[in-house]
C-alpha cells in the first residue's frame, strides 16, 4: 500500500513526459481552402464565384453541409447545382471547395435497405454500412474486358421469357403509357430473381413517396428485399438528386457486377431524369434543342447504360442488366427521349393501352416489341417453341383486326384465330405471380401442340393453372436437361405433352361429344327423323305420307311458284 502512491507518480510523470515531447515535436502547418461566396440561388442551383481552381463536376461544399456540382465552369463565375434543401442558403454566404468528386457508398450493407442517392438511409434503420466508395461517374468497361450475352435472365412472365427473352448484361427498354404496367413488370422481374442468385437495384426517380412505399412493402412481402437495392428520390426533392440519382445507383451496381455477380437493375422512370436534367440546364442557361432539352441529353444517357455490361472470365465474369423504363404521351414511341433510348438499348418492350383495357395482362404488344439479343440469351427448351409461337401470334392478331369487319370466314382461317385467342389467354399472367422454367415450358409446348384449342376459352384459365400443377410432376432429370441439353429431345417433348394431355383431359368435352354423336348418326336413323322434321312445319298442303316429306320438302318451295303461275295464265285466258 505504501509504493502505491510512488507508482501512480511515475505513471503521471512518464505521461506528462511524453505529452511534451509530441507538443516540441509539433509545428503547425497552414492548409490553403479556397473559400467562395454565392451570387445568386435559385431553384435547385446557385451561381458561385470566387472558386478560380475548382474542376467541371467537382463538389463543393455550403453552409448547413450542403453539397453541390460544379455543372458551369465559366471565366467569372461557376453554375453549382445542389444537392440538398437549399431554403437556408443566401447571397453572401461561404462555398467551400471539397477537392472530389460526388461518389456513393457501396458494399453488401446496402442489400436490404432504402437510401437516397447521397447514401444517407430513408428506412429508419440507423446507418448504412458500407465497405467501400465509389464515384458516381465511372467509364464504362472495355470492349475487350466484355463477353457475348449468353445466359438468359428469367423473368418469370412467359410472354416475355418466350417471345422477348432477355440476357444477362443486356438492356431492354420497357416503354408505355402511363399506368400500362411497365412497373409491375420490372417488380415481377425483381421477385423472380429471388432464387436466382441475381443482386437486384431499383432506382425510383421522382416517384411519388405512395408509389415507391408501395413497391418496397411488396418487395419485403414477397421477401425480395434481401437481395434488393432501393435508391430512391421523391417528387419533390430538389432535381439535382433526381439527375445523380442513376448514376449513384449504376455504382452501386457496379460494384457487385466487379465482384464476379449478376446483378439487374431498374431505372423508373428515365423520362423523370431527362426532365430534372431539362430544367438545370435551363436554369443554367444552356441552350435548348428539341423539345428544349438541350444538345447532350443523348450522351448523359447512353453513357449511363454503356456501363451495364457482361465481364469476361478475366474481370471476374459478372453481368450488370438493365431495365431502364420510358413513359411516352399518347402512345407516341417516335417522341424525342423513346427513340434515344430506343437506339442506346438492346430491344424494347412496347406496352398497350388498348390491350391493358381489354383486360391482357402483361399488356405486352409483341408485334412492337423485340429482344435484338433474342435466342442467343435462350434455353434450347424455349427456342424449340418460340417461333412457331410468335409466328401464330403474329398471324393471328393480323387475321383478328380482319375478322371484325364481319367478313366471312373459312375453316383455316376460323382455326388460326381460335389459335391465336388461347395463345393470347394463355400468355395473361397475374401480378406478382412469377412462372417457373419447367411450368412456362410445360404450357407452351401445350400450345403449340394445340392441346388447348379443344377447352373452351372460358375455362384456358383453369385448364392453364392444371396445367401448372402438372409441370410439378416432370421427372427431375428432364428438369435438369432444360438447364443444360443443346435441345429438346423428342423423348422430352413427349413426355411432357403427355403430362400437359392427362391434366387437360377433363377441360375438353366437346371431343368426346362429338365422337359420341357421329356413330349414332350412322347407324341409327331415327335421330336423323326427329332432325327433319323442323322444316316440315312450313309446307303445310302436303299432308300425305308421313316418309315422303323429308324428301319433298326441300324441292316444293321450289316448284311452287309454277302451278301458281299455270292457274293466274288460266284465268287470264
Amino acid at each position: 500500500m505504501n509504493d502505491t502512491p510512488e507508482n501512480l507518480q511515475s505513471v503521471f510523470d512518464l505521461a506528462f513526459a511524453g505529452i511534451s515531447q509530441v507538443r516540441g515535436a509539433f509545428t503547425p502547418r497552414l492548409t490553403l481552402r479556397e473559400v467562395g461566396t454565392i451570387l445568386s440561388v435559385a431553384t435547385g442551383i446557385a451561381k458561385v464565384s470566387g472558386l478560380p481552381n475548382v474542376g467541371f463536376e467537382e463538389l463543393v461544399k455550403f453552409p448547413g453541409d450542403v453539397l453541390g456540382i460544379a455543372f458551369n465552369v465559366d471565366e467569372d463565375e461557376i453554375g453549382v447545382v445542389l444537392l440538398g434543401e437549399y431554403w437556408h442558403l443566401h447571397a453572401g454566404d461561404e462555398v467551400e471547395r471539397t477537392g472530389r468528386v460526388m461518389d456513393v457508398a457501396v458494399g453488401d450493407g446496402l442489400l436490404g435497405r432504402v437510401i437516397d442517392p447521397l447514401g444517407r438511409p430513408l428506412d429508419g434503420n440507423g446507418p448504412v454500412a458500407a465497405s467501400d466508395r465509389l464515384p458516381i461517374e465511372r467509364p464504362a468497361a472495355p470492349i475487350m474486358d466484355r463477353a457475348p450475352v449468353t445466359v438468359p435472365l428469367q423473368t418469370g412472365l412467359k410472354v416475355i421469357d418466350a417471345l422477348i427473352p432477355i440476357g444477362r448484361g443486356q438492356r431492354e427498354l420497357i416503354l408505355g403509357d402511363r399506368q400500362t404496367g411497365k412497373t409491375a413488370i420490372a417488380i415481377d422481374t425483381i421477385l423472380n430473381q429471388r432464387s436466382q442468385n441475381v443482386v437486384c437495384v431499383y432506382c425510383a426517380i421522382g416517384q411519388r413517396a405512395s408509389a415507391v412505399a408501395k413497391a418496397v412493402a411488396i418487395l419485403r412481402e414477397k421477401g425480395a428485399m434481401d437481395h434488393t437495392v432501393v435508391v430512391v428520390t421523391e417528387g419533390n426533392d430538389p432535381p439535382g438528386l433526381a439527375y445523380i440519382a442513376p448514376y449513384a445507383a449504376t455504382s452501386i451496381a457496379e460494384h457487385f457486377m466487379e465482384a464476379g455477380r449478376d446483378v439487374l437493375i431498374v431505372y423508373d422512370d428515365l423520362t423523370q431524369h431527362a426532365r430534372a436534367y431539362r430544367e438545370l440546364s435551363l436554369l443554367l442557361r444552356r441552350p435548348p434543342g428539341r423539345e428544349a432539352f438541350p444538345g447532350d441529353i443523348f450522351y448523359i444517357h447512353s453513357r449511363m447504360l454503356e456501363r451495364a455490361t457482361h465481364l469476361c472470365k478475366e474481370r471476374g465474369g459478372g453481368s450488370l442488366t438493365a431495365l431502364p423504363i420510358i413513359e411516352t404521351e399518347a402512345q407516341d414511341i417516335s417522341a424525342y427521349i423513346p427513340t434515344n433510348l430506343i437506339s442506346i438499348t438492346d430491344g424494347q418492350i412496347y406496352l398497350s393501352p388498348s390491350l391493358f383495357q381489354l383486360g391482357v395482362l402483361p399488356a405486352v404488344d409483341v408485334g412492337k416489341s423485340v429482344s435484338r439479343v433474342g435466342g442467343k440469351a435462350q434455353r434450347a427448351a424455349y427456342r424449340a417453341v418460340a417461333g412457331d409461337l410468335k409466328l401464330a401470334y403474329a398471324q393471328f392478331e393480323e387475321l383478328e383486326t380482319f375478322a371484325r369487319f364481319g367478313a366471312r370466314l373459312d375453316e383455316d382461317t376460323r382455326k388460326i384465330i381460335e389459335h391465336g385467342r388461347r395463345i393470347r389467354a394463355c400468355l395473361k399472367q397475374p401480378e406478382f405471380a412469377p412462372v417457373s422454367v419447367p411450368a412456362q415450358i410445360t404450357i407452351l409446348l401445350a400450345l403449340t401442340a394445340k392441346l388447348f384449342d379443344l377447352v373452351p376459352i372460358d375455362q384456358i384459365t383453369d385448364a392453364e393453372q392444371a396445367v401448372h400443377e402438372a409441370a410439378a410432376s416432370i421427372p427431375a432429370e428432364v428438369c435438369a436437361r432444360f438447364e443444360t441439353a443443346a435441345e429438346l429431345s423428342d423423348e422430352d417433348r413427349k413426355t411432357i405433352i403427355e403430362i400437359a394431355r392427362k391434366s387437360l383431359a377433363r377441360f375438353q368435352p366437346k371431343p368426346e361429344a362429338k365422337s359420341e354423336a357421329t356413330p349414332e348418326a350412322k347407324g341409327e336413323p331415327k335421330p336423323e327423323a326427329k332432325v327433319e322434321p323442323e322444316p316440315q312445319a312450313a309446307p303445310k298442303p302436303d299432308s300425305g305420307s308421313k316418309p315422303e316429306p323429308p324428301t319433298d320438302a326441300k324441292p316444293k318451295p321450289a316448284t311452287d311458284p309454277e302451278p301458281k303461275s299455270n292457274a293466274a295464265l288460266k284465268e287470264k285466258s
